[in-house]
Order: structure tokens, then C-alpha cells, then sequence
């Protein structure tokens, strides 16, 4: 296996002291800043008004517009009875790479369906939000695309999801529960 030695091109004098540099930077940032003051002001006295002039976002006020494929909360499906989509295969728990899953398998009465969960726990302190539960399901059963960002909890115990909260995501949010009654608003 051969070296190959690549030759750079000597840099000149304008280039050793960064000053093109320099000014390209402060002509942009300087652009920025006077289009931003300009829209503000017009703003300020009820022009422009659907013209964007910062790119900041007043969260909690205004929400950043999210991408579908951002990865959110997880939830679980649900078959058209009513039933979890999971078959407890354990691919989900086996592919973590951060072991934030837990399932328990039981028996389903149904002889059409192998396995069903008798638990499904998933610890969101743990989970690095990678997707591979999302993408190793075969029974499309674990999905993370509730459009959920605001995930917070004053204990560790408190992120910990269990079946019924992954099956109803948007009727349990975690800085909605066991809010400690010295940190109510």
C-alpha cells in the first residue's frame, strides 16, 4: 500500500493573517444584524408583520416546527382491537444499545399469536433517543413519533415508562405527574 504525499498550496500573505477571513465573517454577522434591526423596527410600528425577523424562537410560547422524522417520545401500538401490537420477541431489548428496555413475555390466549408483554418498561433517564427499537420491530409495535419534546421529572423513578403510559403517550406527559407539592406553579 502506497503513501500518497499531497502537496498544499503556499499561503500568501492576506491568507497567514486570517483578515479575509475576518471580514467575511463580520459582513455576514453585520447583515444579520441590520436586516433583524430594520424588520424589528417596521415590526415595532405594525409593518411587516409575516415577515420573520429573528431566528430565535419564543419557546415556551412558539414551538420550533419539528421534522417528521425527529425522533420523539416513544409509544406503543395498538392492533384494531384494542390489543398491544408487540409479540414481546425481545428484538427492542436485545438491539438497546443502552438496555432501557425491559420486557416481560406471558402466553396470549389467542393461539394465532405466539407471545403478548405482560410488562413493557422503558427508562427514559437511560434512553439515547437512537432508533433502533423503532427499526429492528418486525411488528411495526414501538414507534417514536408522538411529537413529544417536553420530557422532565424530578426523580429518576419518574421517567421510567410502563406499558399503559407507552400505549396512551398523550394522556401522561412526565412534568404533568407526581409534581412535588412545593414545585406546583
Amino acid at each position: 500500500m502506497a503513501t500518497v504525499v499531497l502537496k498544499r498550496k503556499e499561503l500568501g500573505f492576506l491568507d497567514r493573517t486570517y483578515l479575509p477571513a475576518v471580514f467575511m465573517g463580520l459582513w455576514i454577522t453585520s447583515g444579520h444584524f441590520f436586516k433583524n434591526l430594520f424588520l424589528h423596527g417596521l415590526h415595532s410600528v405594525g409593518l411587516f408583520r409575516n415577515v420573520r425577523a429573528g431566528v430565535t424562537y419564543q419557546y415556551p410560547e412558539e414551538q420550533r416546527p419539528l421534522s417528521k422524522r425527529t425522533r420523539t417520545r416513544h409509544r406503543l401500538t395498538r392492533r384494531e382491537d384494542g390489543s398491544p401490537r408487540c409479540v414481546a420477541c425481545m428484538m427492542c431489548e436485545t438491539v438497546c444499545p443502552a438496555r432501557c428496555i425491559n420486557i416481560v413475555a406471558a402466553e396470549h390466549p389467542d393461539p394465532n399469536i405466539e407471545k403478548v408483554p405482560a410488562s413493557f418498561d422503558l427508562d427514559l433517564g437511560m434512553c439515547v433517543y437512537c432508533g433502533y427499537c423503532v427499526e429492528v420491530c418486525p411488528e411495526d409495535a414501538i414507534r417514536m413519533d408522538t411529537q413529544i419534546l417536553d420530557i422532565a421529572a424530578y426523580s429518576r423513578e419518574q421517567m421510567k415508562l410502563n406499558m399503559t403510559e407507552l400505549l396512551n403517550p398523550r394522556s401522561t406527559h412526565l412534568y404533568k405527574r407526581d409534581i412535588p407539592d412545593g414545585k406546583r406553579d
